[in-house]
């Protein structure tokens, strides 16, 4: 049997990222048929709990491979696990759903191609840029087609520390992973170290539900598929992807969340939200048909030899 190429190995990779998106995507759905009216903080640092317990019990003892990790990789991969759930949560409660999902998906591919620069030089590509565009134009479609808009400051302010918080992850993880730390170690150690962070929000929020088997099914679901197994996937594909790249093409999460929420929920989107979902996919295809950089291909040749499925 032929080796992968390049090509085939950079496809791989990018299906990883959108299959991760996929199980993203059941987020809103599994928190409406399961714990609709349940506290949002607690329901998603149980979420964390959840995933992180479960990938520290995948690796096992491979966990001790944490003590050779770039350390403050490790803090600042974990305190954007935390924060992207606090703030974000927050910020959807205070400017409500279209404005607050729109500055936290819309923010995150900038904040990533800005701090990439910053950090590593790392310039992306003009077909990113246009992708992005796009892509992030659909997403706010979809988004302001879901409810009504307003806007409040400090709203605003914590969907931008969303969009920093999960760009930061992005990077972070990027960093471990370039060091040499495999992936299933990574993702164990930075969402175990998350979800210690938001353990405090136990006993400040409302966690009445945990007596309750019903939200429990959406919890377990939410830590083991868009958490667990979603982020395993999402560390495949970065490896052999740029962060500008992967957080560009997770905007397939709100495209293929109105789209399930369409089955499953019986919601039918309205126009906008058709156009929005026309226009991420059509960025998406852009950026998934471009030829991978430089960066990209010469992490994916190092790969070919010994490449596997990542989806």
């Amino acid at each position: 049997m032929a080796a992968p190429t390049v090509a085939d190995s950079h496809r791989r990779a990018v299906l990883a990222i959108l299959a991760s998106a996929a199980l993203f995507a059941t987020t809103g759905t599994a928190r409406a048929l399961g714990a609709p009216h349940e506290d949002a903080l607690t329901i998603g640092a149980g979420r964390i709990a959840v995933g992180g317990l479960l990938l520290c019990l995948i690796v096992g003892r491979r966990l001790g491979a944490l003590r050779q990790a770039p350390w403050r990789a490790l803090a600042v991969g974990a305190v954007g696990v935390a924060l992207y759930q606090v703030c974000f949560f927050a910020a959807v409660k205070r400017t409500g759903v279209a404005v607050g999902t729109v500055v936290a998906l819309g923010s995150a591919p900038a904040f990533t191609g800005a701090l990439a620069w910053l950090v590593t030089r790392t310039r992306p590509s003009r077909v990113w840029y246009a992708a992005t565009a796009l892509a992030v134009a659909g997403a706010s479609l979809i988004a302001l087609a879901g409810g009504h808009a307003h806007v409040d400051v400090a709203g605003v302010g914590l969907a931008l520390v969303t969009g920093v918080a999960y760009a930061a992850f992005t990077l972070a993880s990027k960093r471990m992973l370039d060091s040499g730390l495999p992936r299933e170690v990574l993702m164990a150690g930075t969402f175990g170290v998350g979800a210690l962070l938001l353990t405090p929000l136990f006993l400040v929020g409302d966690a009445s539900w945990v007596t309750r088997p019903r939200p429990w099914f959406a919890v377990l679901w939410l830590g083991i598929m868009p958490t667990a197994v979603a982020y395993r996937l999402f560390a495949r594909g970065l490896a052999h992807l740029t962060s500008a790249t992967v957080t560009t093409l997770t905007l397939a999460e709100p495209a293929l969340a109105v789209l399930l929420a369409a089955f499953v929920l019986h919601e039918r989107p309205g126009v906008l939200a058709v156009i929005g979902i026309l226009g991420v996919l059509a960025g998406l295809a852009l950026l998934a048909l471009d030829r991978p950089s430089a960066v990209e291909r010469s992490q994916l040749a190092g790969t070919d030899a010994q490449a596997t499925p990542l989806a």
